[in-house]
């Protein structure tokens, strides 16, 4: 199975490293999560696992989603996701998965829903560089400019061309960064130091993978010390 689970961010912390420098963390409560679903190529089309994560209250959740956790033999569960497999896996359906799949992992990606911003401007939301700060320039720095008359984009009914950077909305959404080094985990109490930050405020939901695109490179061998020549 590939390396995979979901997490709760918990904050930020700095551990040491052998040379003592200092390395900023991200602490992530990874798992333990349940195996809901197990999808096949007969059966579904793909080989895919489902893992369930975070109980929930029967109230808080709903008959669907309850029945289809107790196929598996768990509780009601509030957050769901499904990897996508190249062949088929040897876990069983109800079975419990914890930070121990990354005990041979050095890099992973991160996928969370960034922090809510509110209504931002272009400077701030596409770093626009404004109008000028001379020459007249009068309670228009941080206007994003002209946004082009009709006959520049004929036939959009004299609207603005779709996908034109404007202000509006900024944060709340999906962000996936990569290739971050897993300094440690602790089995124990379920927990993952990633160092940098992640998305997502604390307490945010985040899904860890063991990373696609790192590339690690092989130690280079070590030369064995070369005999000093006896002095005649």
């Amino acid at each position: 199975m590939t390396p995979a689970l979901i997490g709760k961010k918990m904050g930020m912390t700095r551990v040491y490293d052998a040379k003592g420098t200092v390395v900023p963390v991200t602490v992530v409560q990874a798992g333990p999560c349940a195996i809901t679903q197990i999808k096949t190529v007969d059966s579904d089309g793909y080989y895919a696992v489902q893992l369930g994560f975070g109980q929930a209250a029967p109230r808080h959740s709903t008959m669907p989603q309850i029945g289809h956790c107790a196929k598996a033999g768990v509780g009601p569960l509030r957050h769901f996701r499904e990897i996508r497999l190249a062949a088929a896996t040897d876990q069983t359906l109800g079975a419990t998965v914890n930070v121990s799949l990354f005990s041979d992992v050095k890099f992973v990606d991160v996928i969370g829903v960034s922090k809510g911003k509110g209504f931002a401007g272009v400077m701030k939301r596409y770093h626009f560089g404004g109008q000028c700060a001379s020459h007249g320039t009068e309670r228009k720095h941080r206007s994003p400019g002209s946004i082009a008359s009709r006959a520049t984009w004929r036939g959009q009914c004299g609207k603005p061309k779709k996908g034109v950077r404007m202000a509006g909305h900024m944060g709340v959404d999906r962000v996936t960064t990569r290739n971050h080094s897993l300094v440690k985990i602790d089995a124990e109490r379920n927990l993952m130091l990633i160092k940098g930050a992640l998305p997502g405020a604390n307490g945010a939901v985040v899904f860890i993978r063991k990373s696609i695109t790192a590339r690690i490179r092989p130690e280079a061998p070590v030369e064995a010390p070369k005999a000093e020549a006896k002095k005649k």
